[in-house]
C-alpha cells in the first residue's frame, strides 16, 4: 500500500511503514509543510496514497466531496507518540487493510477503531 502521512504525524511511522514494505512518504520529507488541506488531498488521490492524519478537516473533505479515494486514517489519541501510532496501525492493516484499498474514513480514537466506507452517504 502507499501512505501519506500529514504533519502532524511522526516520520517515524513513515519508517515503520516502509519497513513493512510499503510505500511511505511524508509531506515534510518533499518541502510540502505548507501546503492546503485541498492540494493534499489532491496529491494523495493522485498517487493513489492513502492519507494519516490527526486533522479533522481532510474527513470532513472527502465526506463533502462524494469521492471515493483517498481513503483517510485519522488519529485522535491522547498519546500520539509514533510507538502507539504505529501499534493502531499494524492493527488496521491486519483488520481492514481491504477497506482502505476499497476507499474508507477510518477513525482511530482510544480503544476503538470505526470504519466508514467511501463515498459517505447522506443520512
Amino acid at each position: 500500500m502507499k501512505f501519506l502521512a500529514d504533519m502532524g504525524i511522526s516520520p517515524k511511522t513513515v519508517l515503520f511503514l516502509q519497513d513493512l514494505n510499503h510505500n511511505a512518504l511524508h509531506l515534510h520529507e518533499q518541502g510540502l509543510d505548507r501546503w492546503q488541506d485541498s492540494a493534499i488531498m489532491k496529491k494523495a488521490r493522485d498517487e493513489n496514497r492513502i492519507l494519516l492524519t490527526h486533522d479533522l478537516d481532510f474527513g470532513e473533505l472527502i465526506a463533502a466531496s462524494g469521492d471515493k479515494l483517498p481513503s483517510i486514517v485519522v488519529f485522535r489519541l491522547h498519546n500520539m507518540s509514533p510507538e502507539n501510532i504505529n501499534r493502531y496501525i499494524s492493527d488496521i492493516l491486519k483488520r481492514h487493510g481491504e477497506m482502505l484499498e476499497q476507499g474508507s474514513i477510518i477513525s482511530v480514537t482510544d480503544g476503538q477503531i470505526r470504519v466508514r466506507l467511501l463515498p459517505v452517504k447522506a443520512r
